[in-house]
């Protein structure tokens, strides 16, 4: 008698989508529309074990035997489908052995003209205490980036702040600087920037336009969820002002697509209405909803039933980002929009985001910290732009998370589209940057399974919706 055959249930994702069975691979992140013979084949598995020729004979009433044999054999190469050999690690390296960082972010001001309750940035000031950074530590910073990563072609210089645009000065020197740095070097940079909108000016857009700045602002939705936490040093609400600058931004500005961030705290689970205003109104091209579940700041974060009903007002936005899609509209939700992009290319992240392994924050003193979050916090830095990365360190940092072992990762459905969640998260919550964020697993869950069905239902209906609207995602 044959090895006993065992389904690999920790490879396999079933999700029903009508009269569909969508099989979603795990280590690949691939999806597959499950036929006749493939779910027979499955259920059958599922009872108890059998050999392929026991398999062959409970089947052959119903399916050929040499189909059974061939969709077998496909099974078990995915490895679906085991007969006891060893399994292929699901991730192929335990360690990580070497870094490419192509993004640094360059924290050009750690002050702000802004006051929100809810910043999560520990190296917060007001103006007139900022600690801006010189031009010696933004120039080495690119060298830097340019030195640790010879190889790459494709870099990208990210301003952030407190907020950036109140150390312009910085910003125009390090654009020429760059634009002809990597020129010489025969790389290609680009410019990325989140705003709060409040120090806009036609002038200044008009700059960034020039220079193809990849642009986000910061604005919560309608004034009275707006001026809630985003609020000045003396404590005016900023809806207004945000509001006039944005329409004026958007109204100027043609060389990419200007998104909207949105930050969600307690009491703020509407994500359709802010939607709403921030794309039919005021007409920004994407809007990015980011809930605060683990800020240093516990009055702020949703409680367990608020993040719930995020998620479920979430799905609400995401049958109507349906309805679009089968009309050939996209509606801008960026949320639901990365997740069809993950499962219609297949992502599969070892670790959670670029975070370490493509980027690194740069502070004022010119110390490299995992991402932007933790410029300012207590967690050790990985080095500094004059002496470069910190290689060995880095290296046993992401190494931690790499490893699933005896976590809720190890076998989770999500576990190549989650990977464990947000450094800042599990260092904000519990203190440790490599423990997975188990505080919202189930939702996540819920809201992968969410995607798939969205993504099922597209490439049913309007194929072209993907083409279209996906894969030139990219070129952004």
């Amino acid at each position: 008698m044959g090895a006993i055959l065992n389904l690999v249930e920790r490879n396999l994702h079933e999700v029903h989508v009508d009269a569909d069975r969508m099989l979603f691979h795990i280590p690949s992140s691939s999806l597959f529309a499950s036929d006749e013979l493939t779910g027979t084949i499955i259920d059958t598995l599922r009872g108890p074990g059998c050999s392929s020729e026991d398999l062959i004979q409970r089947l052959a009433s119903r399916f050929n035997g040499e189909e059974i044999t061939e969709t077998l054999r496909e099974l078990m190469s995915l490895e679906l489908v085991s007969d006891g050999s060893p399994l292929t690690p699901d991730i192929g390296t335990k360690r990580v052995e070497r870094t490419a960082i192509n993004t640094v972010v360059l924290n050009v001001n750690t002050g702000c003209n802004l006051s929100c309750t809810y910043c999560y940035k520990e190296d917060l000031d007001k103006p007139s205490a900022g600690k801006k950074m010189d031009v010696e530590t933004a120039v080495a910073s690119v060298e830097m980036l340019l030195r640790e990563s010879p190889d790459e072609e494709r870099f990208t210089v990210v301003f952030f702040g407190g907020e950036p645009l109140s150390n312009r000065k910085l910003i125009e020197y390090m654009v020429d600087y760059c634009e002809k740095r990597f020129r010489e070097a025969g790389k290609f940079v680009e410019f990325v920037m989140t705003t709060n909108a409040t120090l806009l000016t036609e002038e200044t857009v008009d700059y960034l336009n020039a220079h193809r700045f990849g642009l986000s602002v910061s604005i919560d939705g309608p004034k009275t969820v707006h001026d809630r936490n985003r609020i000045t040093v003396g404590g005016q609400g900023t809806y207004d002002v945000v509001r006039r600058k944005a329409e004026m931004l958007l109204s100027r500005y043609n060389s990419r697509p200007v998104g909207a961030r949105v930050t969600l705290t307690t009491g703020v689970t509407d994500v359709e209405t802010i939607w709403d205003h921030l794309f039919n109104e005021l007409g920004f091209a994407e809007v990015g909803f980011a809930p605060v579940t683990s800020g240093d700041i516990s009055t702020f974060n949703l409680s367990s039933d608020e993040l719930i009903e995020v998620f479920a007002s979430m799905k609400r936005l995401g049958r109507r980002y349906l309805e679009a899609a089968l009309e050939h509209r996209n509606i801008g939700f960026s949320n639901l929009h990365q997740l069809i992009t993950d499962i219609h290319e297949g992502h599969k992240k070892a670790l959670p985001c670029g975070a370490g392994l493509k980027m690194l924050a740069v502070d004022h003193k010119g110390e490299l910290n995992l991402c932007h979050r933790f410029t300012g916090s207590s967690l050790p830095t990985f080095g500094n732009v004059h002496s470069g990365v910190k290689q060995v360190e880095l290296n046993d940092f992401l190494s931690q998370r790499l490893d699933r072992t005896n976590t809720g990762c190890e076998d989770c459905q999500i576990r190549n589209l989650c990977s464990g969640g947000c450094y800042h998260e599990s260092y904000a919550r519990y203190g440790d940057p490599t423990h997975p964020t188990y505080h919202y697993c189930e939702l996540m869950r819920d809201w992968v399974d969410f995607g798939i069905e969205v993504y099922t239902r597209i490439m049913a209906h309007n194929p072209a919706f993907i083409s279209s609207y996906i894969t030139p995602r990219k070129a952004h």
